[in-house]
């Protein structure tokens, strides 16, 4: 069974950083890719990073390019978010998907940590 598991999240002020952890089980890192996305009140889920384990090919939006970085553990099976320069518009509920691809958004989602970035 495919398992998530979101850490890290907290709230930090302007311009701080925070790293996101996800706990994989269930699944090889060989295959597909998992997918860090966000969602906020009143705003659109947004793909924020994906990395592709067959590759490590990495993508990022256009809002957290620069930032953002995705990596991995391929040995303890973890997937990190590091954000820096955090903005107030970065705060939302961050999630790690499980995904047949990193342009395919439908997958296994864990329960989410929550990122609150104040002024």
């Amino acid at each position: 069974e495919v398992q998530l598991v979101e850490s890290g999240g907290g709230l930090v002020q302007a311009g701080g950083s925070l790293r996101l952890s996800c706990a994989t089980s269930g699944f090889s890192f060989g295959d597909f890719a998992v997918g860090w996305f966000r969602q906020a009140p009143g705003k659109e889920r947004e793909q924020v990073s994906c990395i592709r384990f067959l590759d490590n090919t990495t993508v990022y939006s256009t809002s957290v390019k620069g930032r953002f970085t995705i990596s991995s553990d391929k040995v303890k099976k973890t997937v990190f978010l590091q954000m820096s320069r955090l903005k107030p518009e970065d705060t939302a509920v961050y999630y790690c998907v499980y995904l047949i691809a990193c342009n395919y958004n439908s997958g296994t989602w864990g329960r989410g940590t929550q990122v609150t970035v104040s002024s």
